[in-house]
């Protein structure tokens, strides 16, 4: 039996190349990709007592921020920064213009197909001054290159890592917005006790200035101790214009933060509203932060961005082959386009292997390495400015409690010292100047009292922080409604 040969007709061979393409083009030349050891100690630096406190609460990465600030109106605050605050608006802008830029290179490694039609009339170079005519009409592939050395797969994966970059920027701006607007509020609450304070110490001194002047009229005083209570008096009034200037400022500050005025029954809220229960948080290790903080993860999709762009950089030392193809109908007169024989189609393969360019393209490749090197040192940066972020909030929190401790007992021995020398004045065997200076020190050391008790709140929004706190996955949801890109594998960490 006689055997026939195989032969191929019409557009099989360009499919068969198209196949073979594909199944090379799996190919890549980027480096495999290594977390870099972090360069911090195992443990925490210790102060005082353990730092174990708050062992029994969830870590801060796993605590919602409404479970944090607890029910209230600091949490109603929180919910219209989340809305209207512009950084925040502007980092999820950023990552609507980086999903856009990955989806452009995604769409590089599919052919671009587009309808055609072309005509082209000129006169016979023989001199009969006829003129020919030439129209086509169909489908054309212009210049689809064929990745066979990953190159544009490695710019779509630095083009994905910076995506999700733009997704942990933005986590990292609403952790740190949380904090601002949280110590804000701290801030705007203490700036209206200590307003308080200075209104009371205000009056308690003119009254003592106007027995002052009662007393000297009298011939029991001296002008030295008017002198004194007049200097007290406008002290007190200084503090006062102070404290309200700084009220303002903290107001102000809110404002900004939130992105639209504050309803006035917040802000009185923040007037008469009692203290804030913030809870203890468990410190943790510090390896737990390259997961927790999303400023960390940030640098470490950057890093591998910038490793992708070295495989791109090595592929363009490999030959470069495109594909142009056409399909469609041609014809000498438009009238003729669409008649029987018309139809034929065009296979332009081309292949472009780089002999001469000057040192481009290793330049191109050593600067995508510097590059790596640069985002290598950033996130290494990153971890040992959380570390050291950490480090201080575990101080704070070792020391801060002690000086509240110490200022409560030193308030209350001065409010008895006021008391006794009241009682001394009253049975004369003290004069006014006792008074006087019992009662400036009882101010000062109320106005310290309550900047320390500032301070140890403000100290525990800034662990919360630090450890990550602040980004919940229900507010993924809401960050953005398009539909989400889905994310890389996790990236191995370092042998």
């Amino acid at each position: 039996m006689r055997k026939t040969p195989l032969t191929f007709a019409g557009p099989r061979p360009a499919l068969i190349a198209l196949a073979a393409a594909a199944l090379l083009s799996g190919c890549s030349l980027v480096p495999l990709y290594e977390r870099p050891a972090a360069p911090v100690a195992t443990a925490w630096p210790t102060l005082g007592p353990a730092q174990d406190a708050g062992a029994g609460t969830a870590p801060a990465a796993a605590l919602p921020w409404q479970a944090f600030v607890g029910p209230g109106p600091l949490q109603e605050v929180l919910g219209l920064a989340l809305q209207g605050n512009r950084d925040l608006r502007l980092a999820a802008l950023a990552i609507e213009q980086a999903r856009a830029q990955y989806q452009i290179r995604a769409a590089d490694q599919l052919p671009t197909v587009n309808a055609a039609a072309t005509g082209n009339r000129q006169p016979k170079t023989d001199g009969s001054g006829a003129i020919t005519s030439a129209y086509t009409v169909g489908l054309a592939l212009a210049a689809w290159e064929i990745d066979f050395f990953g190159r544009i797969a490695s710019l779509k994966e630095a083009a994905l890592a910076q995506y999700l970059a733009t997704e942990e920027a933005r986590k990292a701006v609403q952790t740190s917005l949380v904090a601002a607007v949280a110590s804000t509020w701290l801030s705007l609450q203490t700036s209206e006790e200590l307003l308080a304070l200075a209104q009371r110490t205000l009056a308690t001194r003119e009254d003592s200035l106007r027995l002052a002047r009662l007393r000297l009229d009298q011939g029991v005083a001296s002008a030295l101790e008017l002198s004194q209570a007049e200097s007290l008096a406008a002290a007190a009034r200084a503090s006062v214009a102070q404290q309200q200037r700084q009220r303002a400022l903290d107001a102000n500050a809110l404002t900004l933060l939130v992105g639209q005025p504050l309803p006035a029954a917040l802000l009185a809220a923040a007037a008469g509203g009692s203290a804030l229960a913030l809870p203890e948080l468990p410190a943790g290790l510090p390896s737990d932060l390259l997961t927790a903080r999303p400023d960390i993860r940030q640098a470490e999709q950057q890093l591998i961005a910038a490793n992708a762009n070295i495989g791109a950089a090595r592929a363009a030392f490999f030959p470069r082959i495109a594909l142009t193809a056409s399909a469609g109908t041609a014809s000498s007169s438009l009238s003729g386009l669409f008649e029987s024989g018309s139809w034929g189609w065009t296979l332009a393969p081309q292949a472009v292997l780089p002999i001469f360019d000057a040192g481009r393209n290793q330049a191109g490749l050593d600067s995508a390495q510097a590059g790596r090197a640069i985002a290598v040192a950033q996130y290494e940066k990153a971890i040992q400015t959380a570390f050291r972020e950490v480090a201080d909030a575990l101080a704070g929190r070792a020391t801060l409690a002690a000086q509240v401790q110490a200022l409560q007992a030193q308030t209350g021995a001065e409010a008895q010292r006021v008391r006794l020398a009241e009682l001394r004045l009253r049975n004369g065997v003290a004069s006014s100047l006792e008074v006087l200076d019992a009662q400036r020190a009882l101010f000062a050391v109320q106005q310290a009292l309550a900047q320390t008790q500032l301070a140890q709140q403000q100290n525990r929004v800034l662990l919360f922080k630090a450890l990550g706190g602040g980004w919940t996955p229900a507010d993924a949801a809401s960050a953005s409604s398009s539909p989400a890109i889905p994310a890389a594998p996790a990236a191995p960490a370092a042998s």
